[in-house]
């Protein structure tokens, strides 16, 4: 299994990505086909990145997306907007992988923390993170339309 950063665009890279967030999605919805312009921002932009977990045979076990945020008070943050592993391959290191990769990729950024929030009833990943050395934070999360 290696873990590469997302540097070119292919509809079979879009589509497996697809299958992927259908599995982290907590309706299983399919939202539909990920734009390409979606894909190029992320592949040209120097403040996000998507790590990918690659088999040997060159299929797309996992993904993490990552972000950073920057802000006076905040400092230099990454923050993790998706992490999912095929679950076929759960329980297989492939998790792992990715988490360290995602340090890494903070580190090198010269953010000082890593943030992200996990959905009610997601105990496996909240365990996951748990034994990572992740702290649990008491907070309200709030999103507005726009």
């Amino acid at each position: 299994m290696n873990i590469v950063k997302l540097t070119n665009y292919t509809p079979e890279i879009a589509t497996r990505v697809r299958e992927l967030l259908i599995q982290l999605s907590r309706s299983g919805k399919d939202h539909g086909e990920i734009p390409e312009a979606w894909f190029q921002d992320l592949i040209t932009s120097p403040s996000h990145d998507m790590l990918l977990a690659i088999d040997d045979n060159g299929k797309i076990q996992g993904i993490a997306t990552l972000s950073i945020i920057m802000g006076p008070i905040v400092r230099k943050i990454a923050y993790l907007e998706d992490f999912v592993t095929d679950s076929s391959m759960r329980g297989q290191g492939v998790g792992t992988l990715l988490w360290d990769a995602m340090l890494d990729w903070a580190r090198e950024k010269s953010c000082t923390e890593l943030n992200f929030t996990s959905g009610i009833g997601r105990e496996a990943a909240w365990k996951f993170y748990q034994n990572k050395g992740a702290t649990i934070y008491e907070t309200n999360f709030f999103k507005k339309p726009l």
